[in-house]
Parts: C-alpha cells; structure tokens; sequence
C-alpha cells in the first residue's frame, strides 16, 4: 500500500492563487494598446514595441489644402479620382508617387486626407523598417466602416533590404484583396524604389533586334510595377516657384495681419536668393521663405506701428 497521499485541497488553491498572481505580474509587462476611436481620430502611426506592433493615435496633423498645391493639377487630379473611387467603394489602385524631393508628394497626401475626412477617409502611417507588419495592419483596419490609406513615406530601399520583399510580397498577395477598404501610397525619390547601377546592363541581350532587360533589372522594376497608378513630380520652373512663393507668402500674411506687397522686387529677388542658397526651386523652398519673408515684414510693421503710435 502507498504511502504517497493526494495533495490537500489547500495545496491546489495556493498553487492556483500562485499561478493567477504571476500571470497577473506578466500582463502588467505587456503593452496594453488602445483601441483607436476612428471617429474622433483622423490618422494613426503602426508602432512596435518590444512585444508587439499598435496603432497610436496621431494628432499632429497638416492643415493643408488641396488648393495649397500649386501646379502639381494632374496628380491631383489623378489621385482625387482615385481616393473617390476608394471611398464610393469601387476597384482602386495603390499608388507611388515619385520625383524630386519637396515638389509636393507627402503634402498632396495630408491635404487630401484633410478634405475626404468628412466622407470616411483615415490615414495610417508604416515607416519602412515595419512594412513587414502590413498584414497585421490590414487585419486591424479590414472589419472597420472607414476607408483607409496606409502612407509610407519616402520610400527607398537596398537591394537586400527585407523590407524590399515584405512589401512586394503584400503588394502581390492576398492582403489587400481581402480587405476593400484599404489602400497604399507611397512616396519616393526614387522611380523603382532601389538603386540601379550600371552593371544590371550587363546581361541585357539583344534577339531579334529587340533588347531585352537582365534579370537584375527585372527584379528591380517589379516592385513599383505592382502599383497601379505612378505619378511624376519635377523640379519647378522659376515662374512656377515664384507663383507658389507668392501663394505662401499671401496666405501667411493674411493669417497674422500683414500688409505685404506680392509684386515687390524685392521680394522677387530675395526669394530667387534663397532658393539658390538651398540649391533647389520647389514647394519646399517656397514655404521655408514664404514663412521667413512674411516673419521679417510683421517684426517691421509691428516696430514701425509701436514707433508711429
């Protein structure tokens, strides 16, 4: 006969409390991500813990319009018709937006959140270190009422980058076929999105009098061919710069009072000036003066008004 005895009913509910106390211990650790009221929040940032990818809430929002930007009207035109399409729920492309830096690409994407708010529209913002993550992202935004475009700016990537591949891969899948509401727009420097070099010519082959592209070069331009729409942004002409300085200067002025003269030389040359300083004519350019110019003429005014009263 045993003498081993069964554990006492006291013994099992010591090492139960110990189990639930540990495991409460545990779940203090873990993150505890809050669920986004999308009715009260306009766009939200995918961020990874140590533990585990969230949507944070983004408040920081542009108050562009989309009659900020100046003579970019194709690709707005474009992109408008596009995000209706999103919304009215009908077959939409994601979209990559290419082109010389500060012509308007990220700007064009907050102004249009900003005017589609009202029917639906939400943005969600993936950095590319976590394009690995989209379809968790997906998942999370699928089931919602809203539309939703997820923003990953500034794109560019190594040949080798498994970010490269996480994207192509979303982009080629089943992630975006299951979910109708969701869309990508992507911005980058860069047309195809990776370096090209001279040597992916190497292994071009000519047949029958026509060249046919390396597997190098294949490789490379699959991945912004998986977007439906590419829209082209260039480096602005002078006239087109001064126009949109004109544009920013106007708007400042009004917002804090001053009286400025949007014919001025003056004016005219100080900003061929700066943008020759930065060594670039675009939108960009044309803000970062608008604010120092507008700056300049309210210290003045206001010490010229302080002087005369």
């Amino acid at each position: 006969m045993s003498d081993i005895s069964p554990p006492s009913q006291n013994s099992e509910t010591s090492e139960s409390t110990l189990l639930n106390t540990v495991l409460q211990r545990l779940l203090l650790l873990l993150p505890n991500p809050q669920k986004i009221d999308w009715r009260s929040h306009q766009a939200a940032v995918w961020r990874v813990s140590k533990w585990q990818g969230s949507l944070v809430a983004n408040a920081e929002l542009d108050t562009l319009t989309l009659e900020d930007l100046l003579h970019v009207d194709d690709q707005k035109e474009t992109l408008v018709a596009n995000t209706e399409q999103l919304l009215a729920g009908l077959p939409a492309n994601n979209v990559l937006m290419w082109g010389a830096r500060g012509t308007g690409k990220s700007s064009l994407i907050h102004a249009l959140l900003n005017a589609y708010v009202p029917q639906g529209l939400r943005l969600v913002e993936v950095s590319r270190e976590q394009l690995a993550d989209l379809g968790d992202v997906v998942a999370q935004l699928a089931t919602s009422p809203y539309k939703f475009i997820i923003f990953c700016d500034d794109l560019s990537f190594e040949a080798n980058d498994p970010s490269y591949k996480a994207l192509k891969s979303a982009l080629e899948g089943s992630i975006f076929k299951t979910a109708k509401n969701v869309l990508i727009y992507a911005t980058s420097n860069r047309r195809h999105l990776v370096p090209e070099h001279m040597s992916d010519n190497q292994n071009m082959k000519v047949a029958e009098g026509e060249l046919h592209e390396s597997e190098a070069v294949e490789e490379k331009i699959s991945l912004s061919d998986r977007f439906g729409v590419w829209l082209s942004f260039y480096p602005f002409r002078q006239d087109v710069y001064l126009d949109v300085v004109r544009h920013w200067v106007s708007k400042l002025g009004h917002e804090f009072g001053a009286n400025i003269d949007l014919e001025a030389e003056d004016m005219r040359l100080h900003a061929l000036r700066w943008a020759l300083a930065r060594g670039v004519r675009n939108g960009r350019t044309a803000q970062y003066f608008a604010r120092h110019w507008v700056g300049q003429q309210v210290l003045r005014q206001r010490a010229e008004a302080l002087r005369s009263g």
